[in-house]
């Protein structure tokens, strides 16, 4: 499974941007996508995860009620809307697949991931 993110960028503070998923694939199995952020020196942390039916969305606090999370079944693609944008925001970004239960963010365990894309939170 392929899994491309798109959307990052260089924005202003209170400003906004929208990271897209796009997934090769969901695998019958799929049980969540997660979110993930990576900022300079810092270890990598989960912000968001929704069930692959988009039944359930759990939000860390420090983006709760700032961020969304959507999917868009018919295009394998999941999305994170970022609003209300903080320089501490500034990482690089990653989605993630579970296809299975572990003790990763949610309970699940990621097995495929994209590459990433850079968001820059700066006036």
């Amino acid at each position: 499974v392929d899994l491309v993110e798109s959307g990052g960028g260089l924005v202003q503070p209170g400003g906004s941007l929208r990271l897209s998923c796009s997934l090769s694939e969901f695998p019958p199995n799929s049980k969540a996508i997660g979110w993930f952020r990576q900022a300079p020196g810092k270890e990598r942390e989960g912000i968001v995860y929704i069930h692959t039916d988009g039944g359930f969305k759990w939000y860390d606090a420090s983006v709760k009620d700032r961020f969304t999370t959507s999917r868009d079944s018919a295009k394998a693609t999941v999305y994170l809307q970022m609003d209300s944008l903080k320089p501490e925001d500034t990482a690089n970004y990653y989605c993630a697949l579970a296809l299975r239960y572990g003790e990763a963010l949610g309970g699940y365990e990621y097995d495929y991931w994209g590459q990433g894309t850079q968001v820059t939170v700066s006036s």
